[in-house]
């Protein structure tokens, strides 16, 4: 795994998480690394435990230049789809950064251009680059925490296991007890429902 793509300076690896959820935010994360830096544990997020992603977001904010998360909510994700919330979500990240970035490398294969700051879409990025699987790091702490405490209000949707994700469980959950507040209505949220009516 390489430490980074870019020969700037100041490279920003972005990735999100929550895509493909039918509940809760889709998150972000922003990450700037030292060039030099390096961590042989750090790698895609889905390939490690939930307590070795603790463990590693530690060492990622004690040795990062910068970082930043942040989220969009599911009625935003309603409004302008998934995909371009996803884009919203990392330039909001971006956005709260205290360094300047000059080059941003997304985990994906496709970016809405933020300002005139070059980009470059590495498929698979967070398998193959440093700063973008510590991205994915912090971005799915922050949303399985988050996800946790609303299941604590919800319990009934099991997201402390599912996070949000279209379980067997979950779908169960939405067609006996209907939907909340953190549900997006623009996503098929039971199998076999052909029109959206909530």
């Amino acid at each position: 795994m390489k430490n980074k793509f870019s020969e700037y300076k100041i490279e920003v690896a972005l990735d999100e998480v929550g895509r493909g959820c039918l509940a809760g935010p889709v998150v972000a994360a922003a990450v700037v690394f030292p060039e030099s830096y390096f961590h042989d544990e750090i790698t895609d997020s889905k390939k490690l435990s939930a307590s070795k992603r603790k463990e590693l977001e530690v060492q990622i904010k004690e040795n990062a230049v910068d970082f930043a998360i942040a989220e969009v909510s599911p009625q935003k994700i309603d409004e302008i789809n998934i995909l371009n919330a996803s884009f919203l979500a990392m330039h909001k990240a971006i956005n709260a950064l205290t360094v300047l970035p000059e080059f941003l490398l997304v985990d994906g294969n496709r970016f809405n251009p933020y300002k005139n700051i070059p980009h470059y879409c590495a498929v698979k990025g967070d398998s193959l680059y440093l700063n973008i699987a510590a991205a994915s790091i912090l971005a799915k702490n922050y949303r399985d925490h988050l996800m946790e405490k609303l299941a604590q209000e919800f319990p009934q949707y099991q997201w402390a296991k599912n996070k949000g994700y279209p379980t067997i469980a979950h779908r169960e959950a939405i067609s006996r007890c209907g939907i909340t507040v953190h549900h997006r209505k623009s996503f098929r949220l039971l199998s076999t429902q052909l029109t959206l009516d909530f």
